[in-house]
């Protein structure tokens, strides 16, 4: 199938996902201002994800000045696994919950590419079942977070090739990519090494959460 063969080709790393059963518990980090919760695509590399989740973080730093940051990857397997994403829901809503309770006054920014963005659709609410290494929906951040995510930053978004996007609350505060050609998150895309290249939406993505916090 030509999209599973172009997510085979984020395999940068020769991928190492870890079939775990529950996301672990969160442990809350340092209260900043800003958390940026980042899920890496399937397979990719890096601190945050070496195509999407580490240039973002960085231009972020150098675009939101006067308040301090910090960075979660989100802990899941981003592996072809039927409960990778679901894995990812849980551990981001928890990792929210648990900051939240933690740190009062912090904001987050929610950053998601291709199956990352089916993790972050899913914990605001927007489920990507059905879309390839998509989920069902195991976990949403509660209402009463909401006004706390800034910003909600999407890369190659799988939902987007099934005719869906992010609607309702969050809408306004998300800003989603898709390039030409996309096979993963437009329908009948052919070009796989259009899903390879969003570092080149870094700076944009960074402006769009920099006017938003």
């Amino acid at each position: 199938m030509r999209i599973r063969l172009c997510l085979a080709a984020l395999s940068l790393a020769g991928g190492a996902g870890l079939a775990t059963v529950a996301a672990p518990t969160a442990t809350a980090a340092a209260c900043t201002d800003v958390d940026v919760v980042a899920a890496r695509g399937t397979f990719e590399p890096g601190t945050l994800g070496f195509i999407v989740g580490d240039p973002v973080y960085s231009a972020i730093q150098k675009k939101i000045t006067g308040k301090s940051l910090s960075s979660y990857k989100v802990n899941y397997p981003a592996d072809l696994s039927p409960t990778s994403a679901a894995q990812g829901n849980a551990d981001l809503v928890n990792h929210v919950r648990s900051q939240a309770a933690s740190c009062p006054n912090q904001r987050f920014v929610l950053v998601g590419y291709s199956q990352g963005a089916n993790v972050v659709d899913n914990s605001i609410g927007i489920s990507s079942a059905g879309a390839v290494v998509g989920s069902p929906i195991v976990a949403t951040i509660p209402a009463a977070l909401e006004p706390r995510v800034a910003a909600v930053l999407l890369f190659g978004n799988p939902i987007r090739a099934l005719g869906k996007s992010v609607t309702g609350t969050y809408q306004s505060r998300t800003i989603d990519f898709c390039a030409q050609g996309d096979p993963v998150c437009q329908a009948g895309g052919n070009d796989v090494g259009a899903h390879l290249g969003y570092t080149a939406n870094a700076d944009a993505a960074a402006t769009f959460a920099a006017g938003k916090v």
